[in-house]
């Protein structure tokens, strides 16, 4: 079925017809240039330009039979448009249950751009605590939010770890090879622990949110300081962000 084309006007064509290619790709899997081409009423040889830039961009991948599907990057894409809309309200109160349990500061963070984002958090009230900032960035590569990485689809997870690792702190993790080794123990336990890789003081805890296909959505988090906090204290926020996960992805549908 030919897709509904939108109006040209206030719109750079080019991208218009572009992403008229992907949503053709993501209707009908392992379709043909000469199909994509028919149904938009364009010529192979553009659109075969528009595929091939696409490709290298991780939106398609081109089958050995010739045929065109998603690739990672439109999964990672979809994932998080489809989750986004919902997770801040779902997740508020959860963050607050664990945060009140924890009597510890909670945040939520998803991937953007290449770093941890916080979009949601609960801090408890206490003197000294940790302090959280909704749009407050941190590298993906440092600090419990290395569980994001952990759980990216290994080609997406190369391309999101930076030549150069940034040094936060003595503890912060700057060889390549053993960031790497690090992430496949924690895809394995399900968590990640971190003792002052992003502030010396501090001692972080983060679960992953998982969709059915056990693909990341984000992270739930506790952050505490280090002189007050125990093995056994780490230990419950696992145990409670591991719960709160569940509560969130089940919220989500999933």
């Amino acid at each position: 079925m030919p897709l509904e084309k939108a109006p040209e006007s206030g719109v750079l064509q080019s991208v218009n017809v572009c992403l008229d290619v992907l949503l053709s790709v993501a209707q009908t899997p392992d379709v043909r240039l000469t199909e994509i081409a028919r149904s938009l009423g364009e010529t192979k040889p553009r659109i075969l330009r528009m595929l091939r830039t696409m490709e290298r961009r991780g939106l398609v991948r081109k089958s050995e039979a010739g045929t065109y599907r998603l690739g990672t990057t439109a999964i990672v894409i979809g994932t998080a448009a489809s989750t986004q809309v919902d997770l801040v309200r779902i997740a508020n109160p959860i963050l607050e249950e664990v945060g009140q349990k924890a009597n510890e500061t909670t945040q939520l963070r998803i991937i953007d751009n290449g770093e941890s984002l916080c979009i949601a958090k609960f801090e408890p009230m206490r003197d000294l605590r940790v302090q959280a900032m909704i749009g407050r960035r941190r590298p993906l590569s440092a600090g419990s939010y290395k569980v994001l990485l952990a759980f990216l689809h290994p080609q997406v997870q190369s391309q999101m770890i930076p030549e150069v690792l940034p040094r936060l702190t003595k503890r912060t993790i700057t060889d390549r090879a053993k960031l790497i080794a690090e992430l496949d123990k924690i895809r394995n336990q399900g968590f990640c622990v971190s003792y002052g890789e992003v502030s010396e003081q501090l001692v972080s805890v983060s679960v992953p949110v998982l969709a059915f296909d056990g693909s990341v959505i984000a992270a739930v988090n506790v952050g505490a300081p280090a002189f007050r906090t125990q093995r056994s204290d780490v230990d419950r926020f696992i145990l409670l962000l591991k719960d709160a996960a569940r509560k969130i992805s089940a919220g989500l549908g999933w």
